[in-house]
């Protein structure tokens, strides 16, 4: 009888609470003192104690009924897009994807499934405006916003994409249903919009995720002739980056999931590599799942995504396998990209041929986080009372 409020419980907080937690996030980070890039002393760790406190009721209360099956050791991957990252906005998209992390491997604690964990993670990141998804997409030549996404569930190789989509918080989510609600792979445009009214997917006003910095990027874009500026690469306005997620599950399944708002100044209608099955993202139980970011183009041509997972099955760990096809990549089409791969013993690859990419991952009490090439940070999280042990 109480399995079945748990659900309930969960919809209803976790929307609030996301939302508190990014709020959280990014006012102690604006007001933490700086030394470079790094957020420090004691600001630093209040800052992760508050996001990592801030647990939804329905977790605290009803986390403990999941059934604990002690298979496998959880992870949560994600990244917050690559490209040309400022100093000045370092903290709030490594704050971000710390979050994002922390979100996830909650679900996975209470017992939710690889594809629950992604589609957590993602949303989390849709409703963060430094990032370029969600809330914080730029905008297309017409000054509006038109996002993509998709999700795969490894276990089944099922997978759900939506293009150009307007008007809605969290595409990743829309995703999902064309996934389990229909025959299909892909919706676009008219047609996934009908579809979302079908399942009454909330509608926001026309407008409502057109962000202040998405305007100005805009304007810089039209003002230098079309060039296609990402926010973030002149100084006057800050940088935001498609989102993406993998994740292994306490049961050994695998899922992963990326979202977008696309190119700043895109013709209307464009579609990146974000929603393409093998390109963006790519799932496999018996291999490990990724999620790309970069120049969406060039990753559709390589079909990067599903790079990565050959490579992998030809016996490279994820790091190498990740890390050598973002540079043959690279190298052939000379345009840039990132991506973040988990094999399926939940072993990681996390690899760029950008300046930066955000990312963070949390595995057990540890979070490990970074943007710069090479360089990493670990903080130890205290697991929540619901936690599986891992016997």
């Amino acid at each position: 009888m109480l399995s079945m409020w748990i659900p309930v419980f969960n919809k209803y907080f976790s929307d609030e609470v996301r939302k508190k937690d990014i709020n959280a996030a990014r006012t102690d980070v604006k007001n933490a003192p700086e030394k470079g890039s790094k957020i420090e002393g004691k600001t630093k760790n209040n800052l992760e104690e508050k996001v990592v406190n801030k647990r939804s009721i329905a977790s605290i209360f009803f986390g403990g009924f999941g059934e604990c099956k002690n298979r496998m050791e959880p992870i949560v991957l994600v990244h917050g897009g690559a490209g040309n990252v400022r100093d000045s906005r370092v903290p709030p998209k490594v704050a971000a994807v710390k979050v994002a992390a922390i979100r996830g491997y909650e679900v996975l604690e209470r017992g939710g499934s690889a594809v629950d964990a992604v589609e957590e993670a993602v949303r989390t990141m849709e409703d963060d405006e430094c990032m370029n998804s969600g809330h914080g997409s730029v905008l297309n030549s017409e000054g509006k916003v038109e996002m993509d996404s998709s999700i795969m569930n490894g276990a089944t190789m099922d997978a759900g994409c939506v293009a150009v989509v307007r008007d809605i918080a969290h595409p990743v989510s829309l995703a999902r249903m064309v996934m389990e609600k229909t025959p299909y792979v892909m919706l676009a445009g008219e047609g996934a919009m009908g579809f979302a009214k079908e399942m009454d997917v909330e509608m926001l006003p026309p407008g409502a995720l057109v962000t202040d910095d998405a305007q100005k990027a805009l304007e810089i874009y039209k003002q230098t002739g079309g060039v296609f500026y990402e926010i973030g690469e002149t100084e006057t306005v800050g940088e935001v980056g498609t989102v993406g997620a993998v994740a292994l599950d306490f049961n050994g399944h695998i899922a992963a999931a990326t979202s977008t708002g696309g190119l700043n100044g895109k013709h209307p209608g464009r579609v990146g590599d974000s929603p393409i099955i093998g390109s963006g993202t790519y799932a496999r139980d018996d291999v490990g799942a990724v999620s790309a970011t970069g120049h969406g183009e060039t990753i559709s041509k390589w079909c990067l995504a599903h790079s990565i997972i050959t490579a992998m099955q030809r016996g490279a760990d994820p790091q190498t396998a990740t890390e050598t096809s973002l540079n043959q990549m690279t190298d052939k089409l000379k345009e840039t990209a990132g991506a973040i791969c988990i094999s399926k013993e939940g072993k990681v690859g996390i690899g760029m041929t950008t300046k930066r990419m955000s990312w963070a991952y949390r595995k057990g009490d540890e979070l490990v986080y970074g943007i710069d090439k090479g360089k990493q940070e670990v903080e130890n999280v205290s697991a929540g009372s619901n936690t599986c042990s891992m016997g």
